[in-house]
């Protein structure tokens, strides 16, 4: 595999041949059982660049977030950050390493104390990864508040004062803390109403330019892929069945599956919501 991508850059992410499995219970005086939750999957991604992963649930696309942010070690494969080899063996994986990715996931409010202030929650990667003093560490999580559109009077309140748009919002702010080049968002917005889905992701695509992040985004939902992708893979059953460009898969799908997927996926479109209530009265008329 080359260690370039097609436009000659160098891929900031770049996992080869990855795999995880799993060995569960299968029983009394049985052997244990194997589990493949992710089987050889390749790719690479260029700074500043979104990659969507999709598949229906336990395809293997949160295992692989798993994987990319350090939570669980591959049982086989490389992962490499910026070019080099991460060594994600435990005790092997060095601080320099895990601040460069981070994760949010899909709920912000189970990740948060809740006996923690907001402040607290923001400074905390600070206080133990770096030297800064405590005044220096609360400029820095007022700042991040400003960012992510809260502002400075949120600094002392608790993560229940808030409402999941708001929470979403903090996770994001607590993952960009330790200026992170990598973020990995497992189902960001899928537990939050579509106003404010649409609003996290603008926010979202405000601090990739600001900050020249790269994104791996885990989502079930294609029209927030859609919305926010620069590349698709598309996962099935723990295999990567197909990948490219956001164009390409959305407008000429290859695989069986891909095609399945965005089939049984409703349209959002005002045209596609009118033909589909139109539908819906006509049915409704026949039976009354």
């Amino acid at each position: 595999m080359s260690d370039t991508l097609s436009n000659g850059a160098k891929p900031m992410l770049e996992i080869r041949n990855i795999t995880r499995d799993y060995h569960v219970p299968n029983g009394l005086f049985k052997p244990e059982k194997v589990v493949h939750a992710v089987k050889g999957v390749s790719f690479k991604l260029e700074a500043g660049k979104t990659l969507a992963i999709v598949g229906e649930s336990g395809c293997g696309k949160s295992t692989l977030a798993r994987i990319l942010t350090f939570i669980d070690p591959p049982t086989a494969g490389e992962l490499l950050i910026d070019g080099n080899l991460v060594d994600t063996r435990p005790g092997h994986l060095t601080a320099e390493m895990r601040q460069k990715v981070q994760i949010v996931f899909q709920n912000p409010y189970g990740s948060l104390n809740p006996r923690q202030k907001i402040g607290d929650v923001l400074g905390e990667p600070l206080a133990i990864n770096t030297s800064l003093s405590s005044a220096e560490r609360r400029e820095k999580a007022t700042e991040m508040l400003i960012k992510v559109g809260l502002g400075p009077e949120h600094y002392n309140r608790y993560p229940h004062m808030f409402s999941g748009g708001q929470r979403q919002r903090i996770a994001i702010a607590r993952a960009l803390m330790l200026n992170p080049k990598l973020l990995v968002l497992d189902e960001p917005v899928s537990a939050l109403d579509l106003s404010v889905q649409a609003q996290v992701l603008n926010l979202l695509a405000d601090l990739q330019e600001e900050f020249g992040l790269t994104y791996v985004f885990i989502s079930h939902d294609l029209s927030v892929v859609r919305y926010i992708a620069d590349e698709v893979m598309v996962m099935y059953y723990g295999e990567a069945v197909e990948y490219g460009s956001q164009e390409a898969v959305f407008s000429a799908p290859q695989h069986d599956y891909t095609k399945l997927l965005f089939s049984a996926t409703p349209k959002a479109d005002a045209q596609s919501i009118r033909a589909r209530m139109a539908a819906k009265a006509e049915r409704l008329a026949k039976v009354g």
